[in-house]
């Protein structure tokens, strides 16, 4: 039996998709998204009769949710190839560090593998404590979608090395 922690997350979101898969999606448009985590001990620990926890809630969530909270919510997602990326760049660069540049379209199951490696990448730094078992990633109350493992083996190839990409470091960044 493993234990695990879980922790749930509201946030809106604008996006579009430009690649042609759904031409509906091509006019920016939001949601109302909500990202479940589970997490699971990296270790098999025994409580210790006197605090009892693998690791304290607000230890095991406080960044997550500062990193949800303060850079996805509200945030516009768009591909790094996005002509509005570069508009927003030329005439409200104030406004360009809201948006969270992806490789290719910001669709659920892209956003669920950057968000998966992000958090990796947090846990990791608070010592490997705890590891993500799964993300979940819910874009509709009809589109979910739910990844578990290596974030790096649903990300797409980049030719930024890894340890530049936003999305494998420890910190808010989203570009």
């Amino acid at each position: 039996m493993t234990a695990e922690l879980v922790f749930t997350r509201r946030f809106c979101m604008g996006h579009r998709l430009i690649t042609g898969a759904s031409e509906r999606c091509a006019i920016p448009h939001g949601h109302n998204e909500y990202v479940r985590v589970t997490l699971r001990p990296a270790k098999q620990t025994r409580l210790d009769g006197h605090a009892n926890m693998i690791l304290p809630f607000a230890d095991a969530k406080t960044r997550w949710h500062h990193f949800v909270d303060n850079s996805l919510d509200h945030a516009l997602q768009l591909s790094e190839t996005d002509p509005l990326l570069a508009w927003f760049r030329a005439n409200e660069p104030e406004r360009a560090s809201r948006i969270v540049v992806t490789p290719g379209d910001p669709t659920t199951e892209l956003m669920a593998a950057l968000m998966l490696a992000k958090l990796t990448a947090i846990l990791a730094d608070q010592g490997d404590i705890l590891r993500v078992h799964e993300i979940e990633l819910e874009e509709t109350p009809t589109n979910t979608v739910r990844l578990g493992g290596n974030p790096q083996h649903y990300l797409p190839a980049v030719s930024t090395p890894p340890e530049q990409c936003w999305w494998n470091k420890a910190d808010a960044s989203i570009s």
